[in-house]
């Protein structure tokens, strides 16, 4: 089954100045320097004080894990070279965003133009994980039924309670500051692939967007890879948490495929149901309660997740991410990036101690 569901992590790290901790551009320097060792694996993003890794096609888990650990292993080393630092959190937890240079490209030109401040605010560092799929009929499948589970592993990925200066009462604020965008948010449910290809086909007729990029959900049938793409969660603070978040998302794919060739499927929730869980999620992250819409009632995010867990089960150990999917009670167990940031606030009252702790811990696991 393994071979059916390659993995695919693009992470976004902070870049800093390593003495007042401030986003900082690094001018592409740590592009450019990049691209000598890691060919194809490191891009610009639309503010100049990020940098955007993306592993190769990975068969398994494991491997993810050693090609996410080399890109940030790589990058701190280049970036340390060049006199900066960086770090993994959804947001920074003080850093202006209208004090930050836009990447000088016809792209982020043409985005600032339609969205103004919509887009120079939008100073966030999401974590995308892609599933491989046989086609994209099967993708679109998959990604109708999987929806359901997004707030659930979401939550965990929490890890941006604080922006420009304040502590938000957010988890993830991150998802709050990309709301703004058009197109984000859960997706809606699709009868079949050219029901979703008329949808496109028609935003690009009327000049709402010009390429199926301009998609942004939280979850999507990739426009020109045959994969699911899940777009939900922030970027967490340790490879181990950003692996673990991948091993969820192909396990729950791997789950869904199996149920279909039982001639079975998970039931179909719309948008609207699934959005209340993702609010609940954002705000409170594993600490509240989630819907569970077939009993109709509220449960601990925790058991929700142990359920999860349970789902899961009979396909992990074929995937080979057991010992991922277990790290997930030890993450659940010791709180999100946000709670461990928020632990560290709330023993300093200082958010460049935070932000140290953020950096402190990009390698750890590597």
């Amino acid at each position: 089954m393994s071979k059916n569901f390659t993995l695919g992590i693009e992470e976004e790290y902070m870049v800093m100045d390593p003495t007042s901790r401030e986003l900082r551009s690094h001018e592409q320097k740590i592009v450019e320097q990049a691209h000598k060792v890691l060919p194809d694996k490191v891009k610009a993003e639309f503010h100049q004080a990020v940098v955007e890794v993306g592993t190769q096609v990975c068969n398994n888990i494991d491997e993810a894990f050693a090609d996410v650990s080399l890109l940030r292993k790589s990058i701190a080393q280049i970036a340390g070279d060049l006199g900066f630092s960086v770090g993994a959190s959804g947001t920074h937890p003080f850093s202006k965003w209208a004090m930050q240079l836009i990447t000088d490209h016809p792209r982020y030109s043409d985005i600032v133009n339609e969205m103004q401040d919509a887009a120079r605010s939008n100073l966030i560092f999401g974590l995308h994980v892609h599933v491989g799929m046989e086609n994209r009929e099967l993708a679109l499948h998959i990604a109708n039924s999987v929806r359901y589970f997004l707030p659930h592993v979401f939550a965990l990925s929490t890890n941006s309670p604080f922006w420009e200066g304040r502590n938000t009462g957010f988890k993830s604020f991150r998802t709050k500051v990309f709301d703004k965008f058009p197109r984000t948010g859960i997706p809606d449910y699709f009868s079949s692939i050219e029901e979703y290809d008329r949808y496109i086909q028609l935003l690009v007729k009327t000049n709402c967007i010009d390429n199926a990029k301009k998609v942004w959900w939280d979850l999507r049938v990739h426009p020109y890879f045959n994969t699911v793409e899940f777009r939900i969660c922030d970027v967490p603070l340790t490879v181990r948490e950003t692996c673990t978040i991948a091993a969820l998302f192909q396990a729950l794919c791997a789950k869904i495929y199996k149920l279909r060739m039982q001639n079975l499927n998970f039931i179909i929730y719309n948008r609207a149901l699934v959005n209340e869980n993702k609010w609940r999620a954002s705000r409170y992250g594993i600490d509240g309660n989630l819907v569970d819409f077939g009993k109709e009632m509220e449960v601990n995010a925790r058991a929700l997740i142990y359920e999860l867990l349970d789902f899961v089960d009979d396909v992990v150990d074929e995937l080979g991410s057991r010992d991922y999917i277990d790290y997930t009670r030890y993450m659940l167990d010791n709180g999100t990036g946000a709670d461990r940031q928020l632990a560290v606030f709330g023993q300093t009252q200082d958010l460049v101690s935070v932000t140290d702790f953020i950096t402190s811990v990009f390698l750890k696991d590597c």
